[in-house]
């Protein structure tokens, strides 16, 4: 949106985002093979056999190779804009950091469906102007339908 945008069109379009609160929904799948999960584990120089050695990480109870948390995390967030579209009133954006909790391993093979919606946005007065922090909620399940991973992030966007 440009900055150009009058004060009528700026509140109507934030009116649009808090009905989208809880509402705006976005999916994408992530496919994980193999070859994937030992590139990027070469590639970030990590050794540890889970990731690279099927027989290692069978022998550990796993049903093969895992995936190394990193690449579950750059994966999803290179993986085809997950967020949903939603309407923004001003032009800069900032990232507000985000967290992830993982639930349980994700292994080569896996089909990860990540849901991702708008859970909260709040309003505050800065120095600068005004700003908008919207915070998106992502599910990341298995092709079993198991919850494997949550993350959140924030998004800024100020006046």
């Amino acid at each position: 949106m440009s900055s150009s945008l009058s004060e009528a069109e700026k509140t109507r379009l934030l009116e649009d985002l808090r009905e989208k609160v809880d509402k705006a929904e976005k999916s994408v799948v992530i496919e994980i093979d193999k070859s994937m999960v030992r590139r990027f584990a070469q590639a970030i120089e990590d050794p540890n056999p889970l990731w690279q050695d099927e027989e290692y990480a069978k022998r550990t109870g796993s049903g093969g190779i895992l995936v190394p948390p990193e690449f579950f995390c750059t994966s999803m967030m290179s993986g085809g804009g997950c967020r949903p579209e939603v309407p923004l009133p001003y032009d800069r954006i900032l990232d507000g950091g985000g967290d992830w909790e993982f639930l349980l391993p994700v292994e080569a093979g896996d089909t990860i469906t990540s849901s991702s919606k708008l859970v909260e946005l709040r309003e505050k007065q800065g120095k600068s102007g005004k700003m908008l922090f919207l915070t998106f909620e992502t599910l990341h399940k298995n092709q079993r339908n198991e919850l494997v991973a949550k993350s959140r992030g924030v998004t800024i966007n100020l006046e």
